[in-house]
């Protein structure tokens, strides 16, 4: 058998082995003069043999080959079978679906898909729209709350409105007038009293309530005067009172013919979010809204949030401002504050907090205390309402002010350049040396103002005085930092270059506040992009918000919206003052959250450069300034009554 082997290897060509360092060996070993193969050797030579049967003599040596499957295959001559396009069909069964979509995130300008090209909630999905019912007694900051969640939201092209059943109930009542607008409540009226759709009682259109003397029973013909001269109902503490039977069934419809306006506007008018805003103090209350919804559409999303205050400073100071509200305006003062306080207390009656009910109903919720100072949550569902939460736990109520400006001109601004990393110019240089001069000589203005503020807080409160107006305005001013954020742009940070010399200033530079990345476009003039590319051109100024610049790292509007996201939750969050020195871009995202506006208005805002804004947050909103740099005498002159507006110049 071995000189069978012996014979056999001398009339076959060694097959080559690879070694571990990469060169080529003998397959065999000498061995007392004789070629003797080790046992794996002489396996491989018989598998050449068989190898040589099938395929020939090997004259040359062959190629390695690995024993794969696709090596056997043999390609088909035959055509191939058409491609068959996939249909839509129900894969879980041959039922209708009937389960809701899936609740899953929608970010504008982020996310998209075919039933919501632009991101945002589409109408088939209503189980990721929310109804925000909110809960508490008065003076709790429920307003304050809802007009920063319906401000950031719809900041976040989140269609949302506020709906507010005070003001329909004094529209009931023949305290406000009633316009009779066929369209939804907006949120954006200065005085808080919105625009109103006709209530319907009972099914049916209700004359306007008057009262001659306080009724047994709800009889609304009965009180109606040919005169057409009427009385209007009596909202003192005792319409609120729990035992008045009457009151309450107004309240109580009133209350349901806004929800109805409401969900009307989500399930009809597009929209994605709706605030009911009102005390829904009690258990029955909160789940007759649950109920009403349920009955309409059991699969909307249902959102408490409750706000509770046992600070007796932040009370006080909501308290004080209810009497500047329609409810009590032109009023005496001392008797106004105590009508109120009675009110509270025919509340505090019969209130009860959220708490085992909606626990054992599985509906989510969320307790505000002290206006974010402490924050609960409970079985939170989708991403609107952990996005609301984690929103709310950013909220205080610190003095402070907010500045917003664009770097000083930079070489590219003179060459009408979009984008790039250039420096400033010398006139540029000029800006930022006038820039900090004026914000050291404000902040130590500020801080005398507010000194003096509670130095003269005295009660009544004079017209425009809410004294007090923050819980924090007892603690020491004078330990407030000031920030300077910049963008990581050159011209970003020699802007600030006379902070950053100044060791009272603490400056950081921030990625998320370079200007807007034009992609391809970076570093050409609107000129020639018109010449060049023609259509992009046209496709921008169609639609500037939904625009995105073509190319590596091009963005558009909406995802400067998105990576500022967590940029305004810093804002809100910190109690020190801040500058934002920044970009055309940027600086209208920011300035649109700030001053709520439509998404028409965003991508078109007029923020040309020497231009500062100020913002001041308070108790009942912000207090806002605008400047602009007088480059002759280096210094910053107040726009009076600056209202936004469109821009002109395109370069600018």
């Amino acid at each position: 058998m071995t000189s069978h082997l012996v014979a056999s290897t001398q009339s076959v060509p060694s097959s080559p082995t690879i070694s571990s360092n990469g060169g080529k060996q003998s397959p065999t070993s000498r061995h007392d003069g004789n070629i003797l193969p080790p046992p794996a050797v002489a396996h491989a030579l018989r598998s050449l043999h068989e190898l040589d049967s099938r395929t020939g003599p090997l004259d040359k040596p062959q190629p390695v080959s690995y024993d794969s499957p696709y090596s056997r295959s043999i390609p088909s001559t035959a055509p191939g079978s058409p491609r068959i396009p996939p249909l839509r069909q129900n894969s879980g069964s041959h039922t209708p679906r009937v389960r809701p979509h899936a609740t899953t995130l929608n970010i504008p300008g982020m996310t998209r898909s075919k039933v919501s090209p632009d991101g945002r909630i589409p109408a088939r999905d209503v189980a990721a729209k929310l109804v925000i019912i909110m809960v508490g007694l008065p003076a709790r900051g429920k307003s304050y709350i809802t007009k920063k969640i319906q401000r950031y939201l719809s900041w976040q092209q989140h269609d949302t409105r506020i709906f507010n059943v005070g003001n329909r109930r004094r529209i009931a009542a023949g305290v406000a007038p009633n316009t009779n607008s066929p369209s939804p409540t907006s949120a954006a009226v200065e005085d808080g009293l919105a625009q109103a759709t006709t209530i319907l009682l009972n099914g049916r259109k209700a004359p306007e309530i008057v009262v001659d003397d306080e009724p047994t029973r709800l009889d609304l013909n009965h009180h109606r005067r040919p005169s057409g001269n009427q009385e209007k109902i009596d909202q003192s503490a005792k319409f609120f009172d729990p035992k008045n039977e009457t009151a309450a069934k107004l309240r109580e419809q009133v209350a349901l013919d806004t929800l109805d306006e409401l969900l009307d506007y989500l399930l009809d008018g597009g929209g994605a979010v709706g605030i009911l805003d009102a005390t829904n103090s009690t258990i029955q209350r909160r789940k007759l809204l649950v109920d009403h919804i349920k009955e309409r559409e059991p699969k909307l999303g249902i959102l408490f949030i409750e706000s509770i205050c046992h600070d007796e400073n932040l009370l006080e100071a909501n308290m004080r401002l209810k009497l500047s509200g329609p409810d009590y305006r032109d009023k005496d003062p001392v008797k106004s504050l105590e009508d109120f306080k009675q009110r509270v207390k025919a509340y505090e009656s019969a209130y009860q907090p959220l708490g085992k009910y909606e626990e054992d109903n599985d509906l989510q919720y969320i307790q505000m205390i002290d206006v974010g100072r402490k924050v609960i949550h409970h079985r939170l569902k989708g991403f609107l309402s952990s996005g609301i939460a984690s929103y709310l736990t950013t909220f205080n109520l610190s003095p402070r002010q907010i500045w917003i400006t664009r770097h000083g001109q930079s070489v590219d601004n003179q060459l009408h350049k979009l984008g790039g990393d250039s420096e400033l110019t010398e006139r540029g240089h000029y800006y930022g040396q006038a820039l900090y001069s004026f914000i050291t000589h404000k902040r130590k203005e500020w801080l005398i103002e507010q000194k003096n503020k509670i130095a003269r807080s005295s009660f009544p409160p004079q017209p425009g005085d809410h004294t007090p107006p923050y819980p924090e305005l007892y603690q020491e001013l004078d330990d407030k930092n000031f920030c300077i954020w910049t963008s990581m742009l050159k011209r970003s940070i020699e802007t600030a270059e006379y902070f950053d010399a100044d060791e009272d200033y603490d400056v950081k530079a921030w990625e998320m506040l370079n200007e807007l990345n034009a992609g391809t476009f970076e570093g050409m003039t609107y000129e020639e992009i018109a010449q060049k590319y023609p259509e992009e051109y046209l496709k921008r100024s169609r639609d500037k918000l939904q625009y995105i610049y073509p190319g590596v790292g091009g963005e558009g509007y909406l995802q400067v919206i998105s990576r500022l996201r967590d940029m305004v939750r810093e804002i809100e969050r910190i109690t020190d003052h801040v500058l934002i020195i920044s970009h055309r871009s940027v600086c209208r995202v920011l300035m649109a959250y700030f001053m709520d506006l439509t998404r028409d208005d965003i991508a078109d805002l007029d923020v040309p450069l020497g231009i500062l804004y100020a913002i001041e947050p308070k108790p009942y909103g912000i207090e806002f300034h605008a400047y602009k740099y007088n480059e002759e005498l280096a210094w910053f002159d107040e726009l009076p009554n600056y209202k936004p507006q469109r821009t002109v110049d395109r370069n600018n």
